[in-house]
């Protein structure tokens, strides 16, 4: 069984198609026309009739997106790709592709690549976190995607991280409009934000760990405080799903200390008296969107 995964990104679009036995056939990608929404629905278009004319059949099709499906009337919201919300996408699709597609946020997606055959591989539950510009969630279980009732399982990046006596300024403001999100403490500009604001220079993500690995101060307390809440913050997606595998992706999920640190952290705020979540790094890296759109066809 050929299957079709489109991962629907801000900048690019990617196509990934998958054997059976979830062997890469074929890879291509192409940019996201800006602010166009039917020229995203054309460059979909385009890329699967090129994808299933090279591999001379035709498959099934998943798509990742930014954003979630509304429980009222089937249109995107929550995007960050804006041109997304409130078009009837699936629909769409459908009527441009001649065929039923699957689709879900591509947090879900990551998850579910992950879960299938990677990083959470046989695990009953698997919660999958995207630590990036942006911080998302994803949550499988049994190899399904859990959507959920309001079709939001999983926006953990949207909670309020719990603030301790070290937080000494008020939350900042998310996107979203709330006060003091994980996404706002957690994300990638939100690490390199918190260092400016302790006094240290401004540094992208990878030069604040390149120099607290070459013991700078600064960059080690930036980092610090960074596992302190990202162990706050997962602690409470324990409490309440008790998942276990916790797998993370993202460009913050290279740092490779967080795999140690945080489930040491994470202890003190679990209310269990032993903790056998597993904090796993992804297997297939910047793939795992795009696989896990694909996979949507294995589920029932």
């Amino acid at each position: 069984m050929l299957r079709i995964g489109i991962d629907l990104g801000g900048s690019k679009i990617e196509l990934i198609a998958l054997d059976g036995a979830g062997g890469v056939l074929l890879r291509r990608r192409c940019p996201t026309p800006q602010g166009d929404y039917h020229g995203t629905l054309r460059a979909v278009g385009e890329l699967v009739e090129a994808a299933e004319s090279e591999l001379g059949q035709s498959g099934s099709v998943g798509i990742g997106v930014p954003g979630a499906e509304s429980a009222l009337d089937g249109r995107i919201k929550n995007a960050n790709s804006t041109c997304l919300i409130g078009e009837a996408l699936r629909e769409d699709l459908q009527a441009l592709l001649q065929r039923e597609i699957r689709l879900a946020n591509d947090a879900n997606c990551f998850a579910l690549s992950e879960a299938i055959d990677g990083a959470g591989e046989g695990a009953e539950v698997v919660f999958g976190v995207i630590l990036g510009t942006g911080v998302g969630g994803g949550i499988v279980v049994r190899q399904g995607v859990l959507a959920g009732a309001n079709r939001i399982a999983g926006e953990w990046g949207h909670n309020p991280l719990p603030l301790s006596e070290e937080e000494s300024r008020p939350p900042a403001r998310c996107y979203c409009g709330r006060l003091g999100c994980v996404e706002t403490w957690l994300s990638g500009p939100a690490l390199c934000a918190d260092h400016l604001r302790h006094g240290g220079k401004a540094l992208a993500a990878e030069q604040i760990c390149a120099a607290a690995a070459a013991s700078d101060l600064a960059c080690e307390q930036t980092l610090a405080r960074y596992e302190r809440r990202l162990a706050k913050a997962l602690a409470q997606v324990v409490n309440i799903l008790d998942p276990q595998v916790i797998v993370l992706g993202g460009g913050l999920s290279n740092i490779e200390r967080l795999y140690d640190r945080v489930p040491r952290l994470w202890a003190a705020h679990v209310f269990s008296d032993v903790i056998r979540t597993r904090l796993l790094r992804n297997v297939h890296g910047d793939s795992s969107g795009v696989r896990g759109a694909a996979w949507l066809w294995s589920e029932n």
